[in-house]
C-alpha cells in the first residue's frame, strides 16, 4: 500500500481491510483448523506445556503462536507452512525432553539449574544477585508462604522455572523478622530473643556477648537486632 493511500478516516480499510468479504468466512474455516493444530501440538509436547512453563516450553508457544499469525491474517498464505513449522517445534521439544530425561548436564544447560537462596535460616545475598532477585522481593515471597522470621527456613529453592520451594525445621529456631519495618502492630506481636542476635541484612544469628558491634561473618555488615523467635 501506497502512503498516499493511506487516511485515518478510511474506518472501512482500519476495521474490515483491503479483502473480499469471502475471505472472512476462509477466517472462520482458518482459525478452526490452526485452533486444532495449536492444540494437537501442546498435546504431543506433554503435560508441562498446560501447567508451568519453562525456557523450552516458552520458546516452543512462542514459535507456535508465530508461525500460525500469518496464515490466520493473511489470505495470500496457505497453511503449510504453520503445519511444518508447527512438526518442527513439536519435534524439537520432544527431543529435548528426551535428551534432558537421559543427561543430567543437557537438562543444566537446557532448563537451567536450582539455586538455594536460604541455607539454615541464612540467606545467601550472592546467589540472591545472580538469579536477578532483589533482598525485598525474596522476603516478600516468603511472606507469600506464610514465613514470619527467618529462622523457620531451612532451605528456599528457587527452581529452574522461576518457581520457589520451601522446606521449613521441624523446630523452628530464632532469626530475624521478615514483617515490613511499618507494620509496628505485628511486629509488636513477636517475642524477642534476648540472647540471640539476628543479621537485619542476612538474618546470620550469634549469641549475645560484650562485643555486639562486630561485622556479620555472612555479609559483613555491622546491622544487628535481636531475634524472633
Amino acid at each position: 500500500m501506497k502512503p498516499e493511500d493511506i487516511y485515518l478516516t478510511d474506518w472501512r480499510r482500519i476495521f474490515i481491510g483491503e479483502v473480499p468479504g469471502e475471505f472472512y468466512l476462509e477466517l472462520f474455516i482458518r482459525a478452526i483448523i490452526i485452533y486444532f493444530l495449536l492444540m494437537i501440538s501442546m498435546r504431543l509436547m506433554g503435560k508441562r506445556m498446560s501447567s508451568q512453563l519453562g525456557r523450552n516450553e516458552m520458546a516452543a508457544l512462542v514459535s507456535l503462536a508465530a508461525a500460525i499469525g500469518v496464515p490466520l491474517q493473511s489470505p495470500d498464505r496457505g497453511l503449510l507452512p504453520a503445519a511444518v513449522i508447527a512438526i518442527v517445534v513439536v519435534f524439537s521439544e520432544r527431543w529435548i525432553a528426551s535428551k534432558t530425561y537421559r543427561s543430567q548436564d543437557f537438562e543444566k544447560v537446557s532448563q537451567g539449574n536450582i539455586d538455594m537462596l536460604i541455607k539454615n535460616a541464612v540467606i545467601d545475598l550472592k546467589t540472591v544477585r545472580k538469579v536477578g532477585l532483589s533482598r525485598e522481593r525474596l522476603l516478600s515471597q516468603l511472606r507469600v508462604l506464610g514465613i514470619k522470621q527467618t529462622g523457620t527456613v531451612e532451605r528456599f529453592y528457587m527452581e529452574a522455572n522461576g518457581s520457589f520451594t520451601l522446606i521449613e525445621f521441624s523446630e523452628p529456631q530464632p532469626g530475624l523478622s521478615i514483617i515490613p519495618g511499618w507494620d509496628m502492630e505485628f511486629i509488636g506481636r513477636h517475642q524477642l530473643s534476648e540472647q540471640v542476635l539476628a543479621c537485619q541484612t542476612c538474618g546470620y544469628t550469634k549469641e549475645l556477648s560484650l562485643d555486639n558491634v562486630v561485622s556479620c561473618p555472612n555479609c559483613h555488615e555491622e546491622k544487628w537486632a535481636n531475634a524472633v523467635t
